[in-house]
């Protein structure tokens, strides 16, 4: 279940490619070149997101990396929301994601979009979002792996959508939750083999 279509399609349009520009922007490799700490890219295990940034040693350009991409997300569905409608708030919530995973700056070799999924989904229902968030910090607490508790807080967010009465938003966290499972297929692979390293080692 979606809501319902009232905006035309070039207004659509529009949101979509303002919600990829605004997905796009990679704030884990802006943060680490600003503060000298290198290319992020050529760190761990590549990835632009907060999990890799952390790896430099700097907690807080992986807790302001961790917030700008979770923000850009928000941001997305709530300027659409506020000028548009809740249509163009969904697509522009979906583009954001893409634009993180995505990249054009990048060769569209960007993040996994955990971070930025959780934002857009309290955005979009916060109680989804915020369930979903709790979901990753008890996994992540429990086993201490980041791709763990990034898969299990994704699967969960179209169950949440249900059991919290917000059917509306389960099709495209369910969408979002597929595409996070793609982006992790690495760490799947390693968590089935048990190679998998925990929070605070040197691979994501």
């Amino acid at each position: 279940m979606m809501p319902e279509i009232v905006s035309g399609a070039p207004l659509l349009l529009l949101w979509a490619c303002l919600g990829y520009l605004l997905g796009s922007v990679p704030f884990g490799l802006v943060i680490t070149r600003m503060l000298g700490l290198g290319d992020v890219r050529a760190i761990g295990s590549g990835n632009i997101g907060a999990t890799n940034v952390l790896r430099t040693g700097n907690r807080p350009a992986a807790a302001a990396t961790l917030i700008l991409d979770a923000g850009k997300g928000g941001a997305a569905v709530l300027l659409a929301r506020w000028l548009a409608g809740e249509d163009a708030a969904q697509i522009a919530g979906f583009m954001a994601f893409l634009g993180h995973c995505f990249p054009v700056w990048l060769g569209f070799r960007g993040g996994k979009g955990v971070a930025t999924f959780l934002g857009l989904l309290i955005a979009l229902a916060w109680p989804v979002g915020l369930a979903a968030c709790g979901t990753w910090l008890a996994t992540a607490r429990t086993f201490r792996i980041s791709s763990l508790a990034a898969l299990i807080a994704a699967t969960s967010a179209p169950v949440w959508a249900f059991l919290l009465g917000l059917p509306q938003v389960a099709l495209l966290a369910a969408a979002l939750a597929v595409l996070v499972l793609i982006r992790h297929a690495a760490n799947i692979r390693r968590l089935l083999d048990g190679s998998e390293p925990r929070i605070g080692a040197t691979r994501d």
